[in-house]
């Protein structure tokens, strides 16, 4: 059985590009459509380019953008909803509405840092170590269960744009690594810690 996927994202789309270079067309995963809530966001090209459907749902153009989006992955028979720097919080509601079947991917070890300006904000508190988490989607804020993290120390007086470009090389084998687990089986919600992940490699 396969595994169909929507992407969301905002901008170039580097973490799709790597999604699309890994994991798409093997393994029974299909990234059957990608959405965006920018026009024109350089991302929706690369999809066009593998020959994938794609779709613009701004905010203001939908009276209930969430609804219709959702209809719109639904149309597409998704089974996984990937959020590869899609910018914007989803509601409760779209949440709800495909629970446990929304992953993303954030640039810090979470818990620590959620929300946006995560890379600035550690090295602001001078932390050590600095990483990249994938985890299912909650109603929170970078709050739900946890499926992968990977880390690397910080050398003294780290650069930012230095910093960015190893924080993404970790995202673009996490994240696919992610949904390879996901469509493998291997991923579950831990029945007795319902915060908790089990991985099974």
């Amino acid at each position: 059985m396969g595994l169909r996927v929507g992407v969301l994202i905002s901008g170039e789309g580097t973490n799709l590009q790597a999604i699309l270079d890994t994991v798409h067309g093997h393994g029974g995963i299909e990234v059957v459509c990608v959405g965006s809530n920018v026009p024109g966001a350089p991302g929706l090209e690369r999809a066009r380019r593998a020959g994938v459907d794609t779709a613009v749902y701004a905010r203001a153009e939908h009276a209930d953008r969430d609804a219709a989006l959702g209809s719109w992955l639904e149309g597409h028979s998704v089974d996984l909803i990937v959020l590869a720097g899609f910018m914007e919080i989803l509601g409760a509601a779209f949440v709800r509405r495909f629970e446990g079947r929304i992953v993303n991917v954030h640039p810090s070890l979470l818990p620590a840092f959620p929300g946006v300006r995560a890379l600035e904000r550690a090295l602001e508190e001078g932390v050590a170590e600095i990483g990249v988490t994938v985890h299912f989607v909650d109603e929170g804020v970078d709050s739900g269960p946890i499926i992968l993290q990977d880390s690397f120390d910080l050398p003294p007086s780290p650069e930012l744009a230095q910093v960015e470009r190893r924080v993404h090389e970790i995202e673009h084998r996490l994240l696919p690594r992610a949904i390879g687990l996901i469509a493998a089986g291997a991923v579950s919600i831990d029945p007795e810690n319902p915060g908790r992940v089990r991985v099974a490699e």
